[in-house]
């Protein structure tokens, strides 16, 4: 590599590092401007793997700068891209409504919370997008708490953990604090001694049956009047396993009449003899609620405001109990309503996909099938598409319905600028040519001269699609080549001008050659596709995308000795 060409890609570098990092007011990373870097300079692929080390001291510079110093270098460098920057902000419609009080707090402290007994769906984006969105608005902080505390009924997947820290990597966030809630149970043992001492809590031997119809007919169980000793007593025994599932419960004690049932001295903790599948935490059996360990945590951390569907409205009502007997003020609250998302077969549940991957009805979580993060991900599809599109749902009470088509088009904007395209026949029909040149120039992109033309040669024969062979006697323009004529079962070329198109007289088709072409897989929503592409596929590497021509976008997966294999992002 010269030492002119390795200037300009760490001047370029920079620029792409700059512009990240001020756009998103945080630390640019290397992976987050590569694609742009190669896009934008094509020239630069056949050095793909020198690259990154080229471009970490530069962008390691870029970090250490002051907003203030990367807005001035980035004026010196790129002054256009300054002014684009500036002209987001400015056209940002702020989709989310503001969060309540934000003026009565310093910082804005926010949390995701996820449950990891899988890797996530689409639906679990909205909550990440939304607060991330929050965070960098407020330069705000956030958590991602694992709420790993149930053992049996949402059991845990070891992998799921690091699976999920990655997606939100891939959405373009960046978590201030991770923590594994299944790490903090002497925390939790510690404020439910605490409550219990304040008289908030008392230990019950009722079964579930018996319990629910004195709850549901506003009637106190016999054990609601334990002395504090003994509560404590058996509270200590239920931390060292001492009882089996179903034999004792901690309640947190609320108010036995009050008009909603559901708050009426509800659990916040309970014995499980399943052990739990991290071996930091496999031998305790005495594990908190759900609503208790939140409740705590919320706490603990700072958390001032809180995301939640409106289906928990009751949590934050049962948790107000446990804040008012240790005097703690509640965080805000924005509720929410659900998000469906369209264009699925698979529904979007997590246990759902889980047993169609076990019976063999989908390929994995990537599968182009699921509606899965890591699906998206594989076809091609940028985290920051599905982060714009979940934004501009807002977080209304009501119901809301996310077209995939939403997510397409931001994708569509972010991609189609670098995507060369190329050429990819379905099914396609071998047709003898005659005459004409004995290779096509069509451009790489049609929209950017610079990165010049695509060298196809044409052999004696080409395949075309089924439904572009014209009938016969009747033209057709492969594109890039010029017009044919369908004659004697072969396409022979006529010579006319491009007028012939402009006139709307031949119909404008893509085309590969029969010998050099190259077989590929495409692999899309609705099931695999067979083909062949143009020979200039072979050049492109894995995570490339780009776009077969009248087709849509796709993004390189692999190349094998039989195939390439491509999968389908959207049209």
């Amino acid at each position: 590599m010269d030492e002119d060409l390795r200037a300009r890609i760490e001047r370029e570098a920079e620029v792409a590092a700059l512009f990240n990092a001020l756009k998103h007011d945080s630390d640019a990373q290397v992976g987050a401007i590569m694609g742009p870097l190669m896009g934008e300079n094509p020239d630069f692929r056949p050095y793909g793997d020198d690259i990154p080390d080229i471009v970490a001291p530069v962008i390691a510079d870029v970090n250490d700068r002051s907003t203030a110093e990367k807005r001035e270098r980035l004026e010196e460098l790129a002054p256009k891209r300054l002014e684009e920057l500036d002209a987001e902000d400015e056209s940002d419609d702020r989709a989310l409504p503001e969060l309540p009080n934000v003026e009565e707090y310093e910082e804005i402290r926010m949390r995701v919370a996820p449950n990891p007994n899988g890797p996530w769906h689409i639906g679990h984006v909205r909550m990440p997008a939304v607060i991330g969105e929050y965070k960098q608005r407020h330069h705000g902080w956030m958590l991602c708490r694992f709420d790993d505390t149930d053992p049996e009924t949402k059991r845990p997947d070891l992998d799921a953990y690091e699976e999920i820290l990655d997606s939100i990597a891939y959405l373009g966030f960046d978590p201030d604090e991770v923590v594994r809630a299944s790490d903090r149970l002497e925390t939790y043992y510690e404020h439910a001694r605490e409550l219990i001492e304040l008289g908030g809590a008392y230990t019950c031997s009722c079964n579930g049956e018996t319990f629910s119809g004195l709850k549901n007919d506003g009637e106190a169980c016999p054990h609601r009047e334990k002395d504090t000793e003994t509560t404590l007593s058996e509270f200590e025994a239920m931390v060292d396993g001492e009882y089996n599932s179903g034999e004792m419960v901690l309640r947190i004690r609320t108010d036995i009449e009050h008009k909603n049932p559901a708050l009426r001295d509800w659990v916040a903790f309970r014995m499980v003899d399943t052990p739990h599948p991290r071996p930091e935490a496999a031998g305790y059996r005495c594990w908190p609620m759900l609503d208790f360990q939140s409740g705590i945590d919320d706490h603990a951390f700072g958390i001032t405001h809180i995301v939640r569907g409106i289906d928990l409205q009751d949590s934050a009502k049962r948790q107000a109990f446990v804040y008012e007997y240790f005097g703690w003020e509640y965080p805000e609250i924005v509720h929410w309503g659900h998000v469906q998302i369209d264009a699925y077969d698979v529904a979007m549940s997590t246990s759902t996909i889980k047993e169609l991957i076990a019976e063999g009805e989908l390929d994995g979580w990537d599968d182009p099938r699921a509606p899965t993060i890591a699906s998206l991900r594989r076809r091609g599809i940028r985290g920051e598409a599905i982060v714009d599109a979940m934004v501009e749902l807002g977080t209304s009470t009501s119901n809301v319905e996310l077209a995939m088509s939403s997510v397409y088009a931001k994708n569509r904007d972010l991609i189609d600028d670098e995507a060369d395209r190329l050429f990819f026949v379905r099914d396609g029909v071998e047709k003898p040519l005659i005459g004409g040149p004995d290779a096509a120039e069509p451009p790489v992109h049609p929209d950017h001269e610079n990165r010049g033309t695509r060298d196809i040669p044409v052999g004696g024969a080409i395949l075309v699609e089924p439904d572009d062979v014209p009938p016969n006697g009747k033209r057709i323009w492969l594109k890039g080549y010029g017009p044919v004529r369908h004659t004697r079962d072969a396409l022979e070329f006529t010579g006319e001008g491009i007028d012939i198109v402009r006139n709307g007289d031949v119909d404008v088709v893509h085309w590969v050659p029969a010998d050099e072409s190259v077989p590929v897989r495409l692999r899309t929503m609705d099931g695999d596709l067979k083909g062949h592409a143009e020979p200039g596929i072979a050049g492109y590497n894995t995570d490339d995308v780009v776009q077969f021509e009248r087709i849509g976008f796709a993004r390189i997966d692999r190349h094998g000795a039989e195939e390439t294999v491509a999968y389908f992002a959207h049209p």
